[in-house]
């Protein structure tokens, strides 16, 4: 029995909240700080002039099958979305996650996509620019200027700065590689249903085992790109006999 005047806790007390977890806070700075950083660039060139700054990247350049695919963005980059990074740095689902988000609340997006058929006819480098050109020129209305993934682009109207692993310098281009991504994946997702045979939903083109196993049994449908080498084998030719060394 409890002592006489002994103070009874109240029934329904407030359990006592716990602060945030020391980990949490140093994670959100390291994200906050890691952000800032990969905004630099854009801030530099705002310091020049140019307000609207698009980053163009595209995604697909080095599968088998389906197209490649570009898109272009212009942000506010005074709002920054964690965890924006380079694409291929991402599990599919942060991605769609995020591909949402910068759509709602970008300033200005295109995306634009060069089929197998011309990648075969102008090869792939040249398709790829291709497609950026068209993304950043369905900007509307067009950026000061643009921040390109690795390529030069003349001839658009506004200055193009091409930088070297641009996705993982640039916020503009890592925007710009996620959606291109989701883009691409959902289109590939589509063009799975459409020739079930190839596993397009699941490796989205590129040139993993069971794809190949496919390409052996199957051969290439409409969609592959018949000017790479893992999808029609080419025989080397034939070396002319020494002289003197062949039968009489």
């Amino acid at each position: 029995m409890a002592a006489a005047g002994a103070e009874r806790p109240a029934a329904n007390a407030a359990a006592p909240v716990p602060g945030p977890s020391p980990v949490r806070i140093h994670e959100l700075f390291a994200e906050a700080y890691r952000l800032r950083l990969l905004r630099a660039l854009e801030e530099q060139l705002a310091h020049c002039g140019f307000v609207r700054v698009a980053g163009t990247d595209e995604a697909g350049r080095g599968a088998l099958a389906g197209p490649v695919v570009a898109a272009a963005v212009v942000l506010d980059f005074r709002c920054l979305l964690p965890g924006v990074d380079d694409s291929k740095c991402l599990p599919a689902a942060d991605r769609e996650r995020l591909a949402v988000a910068i759509r709602e609340r970008c300033l200005g997006l295109a995306v634009a996509s060069v089929s197998p058929q011309v990648i075969d006819r102008v090869n792939i480098l040249e398709a790829s620019r291709l497609a950026m050109r068209q993304a950043l020129a369905g900007l509307t209305p067009p950026p000061d200027c643009a921040v390109v993934d690795a390529v030069a682009l003349p001839g658009l109207g506004f200055p193009c700065l091409p930088v070297v692993r641009g996705d993982v310098i640039s916020y503009a281009v890592a925007c710009a590689s996620i959606i291109a991504k989701v883009e691409r994946d959902r289109l590939m997702v589509e063009l799975g249903r459409r020739y079930p045979h190839y596993g397009f939903a699941a490796h989205k083109g590129y040139g993993v085992p069971e794809h190949l196993a496919a390409l052996a049994v199957h051969g290439p449908c409409p969609e592959h790109r018949l000017t790479f080498q893992p999808v029609v084998p080419r025989r080397a030719p034939r070396r002319a006999p020494a002289a003197g060394g062949g039968e009489d």
